[in-house]
């Protein structure tokens, strides 16, 4: 038997197999511009011999029912999937689960309404996540499917870190409060990052960081979430490829009365053209970083501003906390760049923090320990792996029925 996990975007379908029973993958799929005439479909898996293989192909996938049409087809053609009567179940990510949901739930009609009353919240994300929900539910009603939340691993959040100072009224009607995101993420590494020191989750304070085109920060108390950065929306907190992160609210009424920005041009500007694009014109780190290293100074400053912002957090953290035992970075830029791992953590001595650069410029596909001997905090690079953590949780589930 099998799990499939589905990331359902808006114009975009993620999916990968897993083997029931130690959660190997066995396949690796992306559907890309559904909608689009130039709609991409691909799938990376392993054969009955043990090769990694991949299909590609190229024609228009007009929705995202053909999608999961297209998704099955290459499964089967793939024969890492007899029929669907060899599911066990779905799990499907779901980005905003506010406060109704503290962990993943078996999806039925009421669950089902309660994310979609939610999607004022996430309006980006709920619905296309409900998309592949109710398409996978038309094909195989039979199977279990089950969401699990980027918010849940941050309900543990006390109530006075996701307050805001706003009229109390504005949480109790519109639920305006911090929620954050990268919940999967986060769980992934901290408990990857306990078991790597031999430790009990109970016993340790960890900062993760999750640092890629979107990035949040979390503070983790002994196995429980405490703070994250990410807020209300995942537009707060940390520099991103295109999202402002923290700011001045008072920016918004100046810019409006200045410049007669609507509310739609204000949100396009904080969410698609500010972060490191804003600063330098690039939102890619790799290709910001190359930038900075032959002098280009938009490109260093989007730099600074990027560690700087990210050392803030760190510290932060450190003081929320009481003190840290391992900070772990994750993501795309947390995994792969050894220049932001460097400058973030420059000049932390006396809060017990000393990178080791040889350590820090080394790769490997497994943990990597890049602290120095004299460090009194263990630094470490942890590559995240949200489908694992969705199938986990979502095996977990069905296990329970």
């Amino acid at each position: 038997m099998k799990i499939l996990v589905l990331n359902s975007g808006s114009s975009s379908l993620k999916f990968q197999l897993f083997l029931k029973d130690d959660l190997s993958v066995l396949a690796t799929g992306l559907i890309e511009q559904i909608g689009d005439p130039e709609s991409t479909a691909q799938i990376s898996f392993i054969d009955s011999s043990g090769e990694e293989q991949e299909l590609r192909q190229s024609e228009p996938v007009a929705d995202h029912r053909t999608a999961i049409k297209v998704m099955a087809e290459m499964l089967l053609e793939s024969r890492t999937l007899a029929d669907t009567g060899d599911l066990a179940g779905i799990g499907h990510r779901v980005v905003h689960g506010g406060e109704a949901f503290h962990q993943p739930v078996v999806i039925d009609e009421t669950v089902i309404a309660a994310i979609e009353g939610l999607s004022p919240l996430a309006p980006l994300h709920n619905p296309a996540n409900l998309m592949g929900v109710r398409v996978t539910m038309e094909h195989v009603p039979s199977v279990p499917q089950v969401a699990v939340f980027d918010t849940a691993f941050h309900q543990s959040i006390p109530e006075h870190a996701y307050l805001y100072a706003l009229p109390y009224s504005l949480y109790e009607q519109q639920k305006v409060r911090r929620y954050g995101f990268h919940g999967t993420s986060h769980a992934y590494v901290a408990r990857q990052a306990a078991q790597y020191l031999n430790r009990p989750a109970e016993e340790l304070n960890i900062i993760t960081l999750h640092l890629g085109n979107g990035a949040s920060a979390a503070a983790i108390k002994k196995g429980q979430c405490v703070d994250t950065s990410m807020g209300l929306t995942p537009l707060e907190g940390l520099v991103m490829g295109t999202r402002s992160g923290d700011l001045d609210p008072a920016i918004l009424f100046y810019l409006s009365r200045e410049t007669g920005m609507d509310m739609d041009a204000l949100d396009m500007l904080l969410n698609k053209k500010s972060g490191l694009k804003g600063i330098c014109g690039e939102n890619d780190m790799r290709t910001i970083s190359k930038a900075a290293e032959q002098g280009d100074s938009q490109a260093m400053l989007a730099l600074t501003i990027f560690c700087y912002r990210l050392k803030k957090y760190i510290g932060a953290y450190m003081a929320a906390l009481g003190g840290v035992d391992c900070i772990v970075f994750t993501g795309g830029i947390g995994e792969n760049s050894a220049i932001v791992r460097q400058m973030s953590c420059l000049d932390m001595e006396r809060l017990g923090i000393s990178l080791d650069e040889e350590k820090n410029c080394l790769r490997q596909q497994e943990i990597l320990e890049i602290q120095a001997v004299n460090s009194q905090v263990t630094l470490l690079v942890i590559p995240t792996d949200e489908e694992y953590e969705i199938a986990s949780q979502t095996l977990q589930v069905i296990n329970s029925i």
